[in-house]
């Protein structure tokens, strides 16, 4: 076609767009504004899947939730629909190709991660509310699809895991900028910082627990010398804004969670023996089981309670006596074991602890907080969570991949081709950490924020592993794809 009819069909197309749009907005129905948006993610999808994933990865810190109160269902906005498509298309086409490369099948990472799913559906299929558990089960399924298995097939192009970080720690960074500024309106109350995080969050320790993920990323960026002088100070820049936010959240689970990975991190720099490390825990445990009375006691006489004094709110992290929030916790907790301990194989089935666990509270541990409608959150553990839902099997698979996680990050900085990669790795591995000590206290593994970032490094890790370590060269990666 000529170029002067293309641009004739282009004005007229336009023109044609704009009628219809001004005549149903005249009708007030104006979802045909979105029309050229949706035709751009369709092609996109279909042809440029790739960047589909990665203009996902950005929008994701920006997303809302969306309740349909008839329906009873909860979604994501914009992107979760468009993450269901992607996971779709990807089981579609193993279908019909019957073919996925099987170096990332044998990972022990993509091992745990089939078996947890398996093991999930398994508890969903014998759960006490089937259509909770089976909603819950589908969409930790469309996640680890999509931002596991499609993903980490992106990452055979090493810049991609690059490319990856930045879009979501730009999108995050505007993120947090615009929290701050309506915080600083509040004069950065801790009361206010619970709730300034909505819409993008749900309360503020999700908010904490993700900057907490990603922030010890982009601490190595900052330090690596092959960057440019501008990737530097940008990754400075995001660095401290998720400081920023991390210190403002006032989630004292983060602010651990933080402490506990710059240790590790001096650990894995410093090349500090391993055995000593491992005696130091062997100790502190012994320690701890032997004084665990007088300990227990001295804990006992902690009463300050959370406050916007930053010493007072960090001496309320060992206050088991008063605090609301770690007394709640501890009800939520020993709610999730007596929870086990009627069904300590199945559990109660995915996704359901908050609409079964009521009636295993006890008159002693009750709070001015506490609550028989589920409307305030679950367990509080990602480990004590699956204890009750899936029983101890859905527990141990949970800390198997933690572990696997952290000795594949582990490897992969000693081991990756590029020093690049080597870096990236240890920043992911610290990120690990943070989410793992988190999850001793907190679980986000259902919201999408903490889920992209939770598999999206996951699938990082697994593709430096299997195709960026020294010991792979192009000629084997392009066998293993076969």
């Amino acid at each position: 076609m000529p170029d002067n009819k293309k641009i004739k069909l282009f004005y007229a197309a336009t023109l044609t767009f704009i009628a219809l749009n001004a005549a149903f907005i005249t009708m007030e129905l104006y979802w045909f504004m979105a029309l050229p948006m949706a035709l751009l993610v369709t092609m996109m999808f279909f042809f440029s899947l790739d960047k589909l994933l990665l203009a996902i990865v950005f929008i994701t810190p920006f997303t809302f939730k969306y309740r349909h109160e008839g329906m009873g269902f909860t979604i994501d906005l914009p992107t979760e629909p468009i993450i269901v498509a992607i996971a779709g298309l990807f089981i579609l086409k193993l279908i019909y190709e019957q073919r996925y490369d099987k170096a990332l099948l044998k990972h022990p990472l993509s091992v745990l991660i089939i078996l947890n799913l398996l093991w999930m559906f398994i508890t969903t299929v014998s759960s006490e509310l089937h259509v909770v558990s089976f909603k819950y089960f589908i969409s930790r399924l469309w996640f680890v699809i999509t931002f596991y298995f499609v993903l980490i097939q992106m990452f055979r192009q090493p810049e991609k895991i690059r490319t990856f970080l930045w879009l979501f720690g730009a999108g995050l960074s505007i993120v947090i900028v615009y929290i701050t500024i309506a915080h600083s309106a509040h004069g950065f109350e801790r009361i206010a910082g619970t709730w300034i995080v909505r819409p993008f969050f749900n309360d503020h320790t999700n908010y904490s627990a993700v900057l907490a993920l990603i922030a010890p990323v982009f601490m190595i960026m900052a330090f690596f010398r092959n960057y440019s002088w501008l990737q530097k100070k940008s990754a400075i820049l995001f660095f401290v804004l998720f400081l920023m936010g991390i210190f403002l959240s006032y989630s004292r689970a983060s602010w651990l969670s933080i402490v506990i990975a710059f240790a590790a991190f001096l650990i894995l720099v410093w090349k500090i023996n391993f055995r000593l490390i491992l005696a130091s825990v062997i100790l502190l445990v012994g320690t701890i089981f032997l004084f665990q009375n007088q300990i227990l006691m001295e804990l006992e006489r902690n009463t300050q309670d959370s406050s916007g004094d930053i010493s007072e709110h960090i001496q309320s992290i060992t206050n088991i006596t008063s605090d609301a929030s770690n007394v709640e916790r501890i009800n939520r907790w020993r709610s999730a074991y007596r929870m086990f301990e009627e069904r300590p194989v199945l559990g109660w089935g995915p996704g359901t602890y908050q609409f079964v666990y009521a009636p295993f509270q006890l008159s002693e541990d009750r709070t001015i907080i506490t609550t028989n409608f589920g409307d305030l959150g679950n367990a509080h553990s990602e480990y004590l969570g699956p204890l009750s839902e899936s029983g101890m099997p859905g527990m141990v698979l949970f800390i198997l991949l933690a572990l696997v996680t952290l000795r594949t990050g582990v490897k992969n900085y000693k081991n990756a081709a590029t020093r690049e990669l080597r870096w990236i790795s240890l920043g992911l591995t610290l990120g690990f950490i943070t989410y793992f000590i988190h999850g001793f206290l907190n679980n986000f593994l259902d919201t999408d924020k903490a889920s992209v970032l939770f598999w999206g490094f996951m699938a990082a890790l697994t593709a430096i592993d299997v195709y960026h370590s020294k010991t792979k060269v192009p000629s084997e990666i392009k066998k293993t794809a076969h």
